[in-house]
């Protein structure tokens, strides 16, 4: 198959419209190349190649065609979906009150921004009770996402992973709101993960969880709070998340209190203590 007339260009170099892509007019994407013995054509674009050999004829390599990729929208906000689920949850009991329990965690109180329900679809397939809470925007309240946990009632569900937000949505700025503002005035703690914040609430609340490391370092300085109280988890990405946020409220003129543990978080010095 020969879809380039080779006899009607001279020895040399070459631009021509590709015989593959060509979208007409001046749209010359190929590059040409006739030497005596042969030459070579390609496009620069859609990487068609047709070769010529005077003794052989044309020999050509037509692309590939890959599906163009469908760019799913991210939300900046809370979806309609998101917000569908969340209304569906409930105040925390059952299965989900004996999770907690079990992880010897506080109870949050009924209006903050954690709850559960007791089918919620995995990515692998797998369907179950899972804890739910509503990711917000630190500073403006704003809705963003769901964070879910998959649970059982004494421990965390046979899944990888076990904690996920919803897919393409935005986390910037986002916190979990354990305790709703109302109790949010002079002082405040915050965790990386939900069972190390409600594990601080023993001793301290209210209490939000930033989610993970790079989110605590990043934690707005919210103005009326005075104290603020940070359960570092007991790793290199903890403990410099920690330092940021510390470093930062303090120079916001705050008194910050950083949590010391030998293990990891907060939660497993609690189920140590408890063996």
């Amino acid at each position: 198959m020969q879809l380039i007339d080779w006899q009607s260009y001279a020895h040399g170099e070459h631009r021509i419209s590709c015989p593959s892509c060509s979208r007409g007019g001046k749209d010359k994407t190929a590059g040409l190349t006739v030497e005596a013995d042969g030459g070579v054509a390609h496009c620069f674009r859609c990487s068609f190649i047709e070769t010529f050999k005077p003794e052989r004829g044309a020999v050509v390599r037509m692309p590939t065609i890959t599906p163009e990729r469908k760019v799913q929208q991210k939300h900046e906000v809370l979806s309609q979906w998101g917000r569908d689920l969340w209304s569906q949850c409930r105040v925390i009991d059952g299965v989900a009150l004996e999770y907690l329990a079990y992880r010897r965690c506080c109870i949050p109180p009924p209006d903050g921004d954690l709850r559960w329900h007791p089918d919620v679809r995995h990515p692998s397939g797998y369907t179950g009770p899972a804890l739910v809470a509503l990711v917000t925007c630190a500073t403006t309240r704003e809705p963003l996402s769901l964070h879910r946990t998959w649970i059982r009632a004494q421990g965390k569900a046979d899944v990888t992973p076990v904690r996920m937000p919803l897919a393409n949505h935005s986390l910037k700025n986002g916190v979990i709101r354990l305790w709703s503002d109302e109790f949010v005035t002079h002082g405040l703690g915050i965790a990386e993960g939900i069972e190390s914040a409600l594990s601080l609430a023993h001793g301290c609340t209210p209490v939000w969880a930033t989610i993970d490391a790079g989110h605590m370092a990043k934690f707005a300085v919210i103005p009326s709070v005075e104290i603020l109280t940070i359960a570092a988890d007991n790793d290199q990405a903890g403990l410099n998340a920690a330092r940021e946020c510390a470093s930062r409220w303090v120079s916001a003129g705050k008194k910050v209190l950083v949590t010391r543990q030998r293990t990891n978080d907060v939660n497993d010095l609690l189920a140590e203590v408890a063996l």
